[in-house]
């Protein structure tokens, strides 16, 4: 099934968006050992297997043909294997991505080079949904988080660190609301971030992430 950027409602004119058989026939034609050289994650050539950690958790990806296993752990939810654009986010940063460590800044998605490209859309489906999902909801917030045992930081009133991919770090960060004032949110990411990614993996990141964090929970409260 043919997917783009569009149905996610980001801008029409992105030159980057492509249905998911165009990012299937690119990752066919490349060079597994140049993937895995380039972003220095393992890859068996007699299982044709790449290795990638994703949220925690170590996803198994085969190549040519993109189909996706996890190694066991108690994640209980695995968005690469059931979230079509966190397969398109993965995909693409298996082919364009690149190894990176971050300085230790952190910055918004508007201060990224491309920061105004997607930012409203990136405003409301990713800063305000998380802060109308979990602002009046700490609790579930820091179980999800303890959960994917991401590492608290001192933002905020609750904020925590998650990996999206190998040292390319995300913080979220959140205000709780009360009966005089709504509750409020921000995103940061590591500043390395623009070494592998463009605007729209950034705001379809927020998406795969944001998404998944009701899935971490109904998992938890089974």
């Amino acid at each position: 099934m043919a997917f783009s950027l569009n149905d996610l409602n980001y801008e029409k004119d992105s030159k980057e968006r492509m249905p998911w058989e165009h990012y299937m026939e690119e990752y066919k034609n490349a060079d597994p050992a140049e993937i895995a050289q380039r972003l220095e994650i393992p890859y068996d050539e007699e299982k044709k297997v790449f290795t990638l950690t994703m949220l925690g958790t170590e996803y198994q990806i085969t190549y040519p043909d993109f189909q996706v296993s996890h190694t066991p752990d108690d994640k209980g939810f695995y968005p690469l294997e059931s979230l079509i654009y966190a397969k398109i986010l993965t995909i693409r940063f298996l082919l364009h991505g690149m190894t990176s460590t971050g300085t230790g800044v952190y910055k918004t998605y508007r201060e990224m080079p491309w920061g105004e490209v997607y930012l409203r859309q990136f405003d409301g489906r990713c800063i305000k949904r998380l802060a109308f999902s979990y602002g009046m909801r700490l609790k579930d917030f820091r179980k999800i988080m303890e959960h994917l045992k991401a590492r608290p930081v001192s933002h905020g009133d609750i904020a925590y660190e998650v990996e999206i991919f190998p040292e390319y770090k995300i913080q979220m960060i959140l205000w709780e609301g009360d009966e005089e004032f709504p509750p409020s949110s921000q995103i940061l990411f590591s500043d390395n971030f623009p070494v592998a990614f463009q605007a729209e993996d950034m705001a379809v990141m927020g998406d795969v992430i944001i998404g998944s964090l009701k899935a971490f929970l109904a998992y938890i409260n089974e």
